[in-house]
């Protein structure tokens, strides 16, 4: 696959970014999943990049082409670099960021010392309500099919 180029995002398609540290990798990738199952397209750097390939480019190619960004926050995701840095682009984009949690509540999340604004202000969901947002996710990517049943 060459870069964000490769992205497979069929016709009205909704590109899902996924952003995780490296230890979550297996939950992303059962999120990811389940994206799929909506209809929607994921991006998951490790799926996605190539070996060899400029990591930080094809990061940025992707996050300009998401839809939204779904971020897996983690007491460890918490403390890499690229996971502020892809919200703070998604946040730049003005797209929707949905913030699952995992191993922390919402409330030990906001009384972190430096946790920004942008995700105090978000509606923080436990990894175990997932289903809220695949079920908004897929009104999302199919719109007209509530109305037609």
């Amino acid at each position: 696959m060459d870069g964000a180029e490769g992205v497979d995002v069929a016709s009205g398609g909704r590109l899902v970014f996924i952003s995780h540290s490296g230890t979550d990798t297996w939950v992303a990738r059962q999120i990811a999943l389940a994206i799929t199952e909506c209809g929607a397209t994921p991006f998951l750097d490790e799926a996605q990049i190539e070996v060899g390939a400029d990591f930080e480019d094809d990061i940025l190619a992707f996050l300009a082409k998401a839809d939204e960004l779904v971020v897996l926050l983690t007491p460890w995701a918490l403390d890499r670099p690229y996971v502020w840095a892809e919200l703070g682009a998604a946040w730049g984009r003005r797209i929707p960021i949905v913030a699952l949690l995992l191993g922390l509540s919402a409330t030990e999340l906001q009384e972190r010392p430096g946790v920004p604004v942008l995700l105090k202000r978000r509606n923080l969901v436990p990894l175990n309500d997932v289903d809220r947002y695949l079920e908004e996710l897929r009104a999302r990517v199919h719109p007209h099919a509530e109305a037609a049943t």
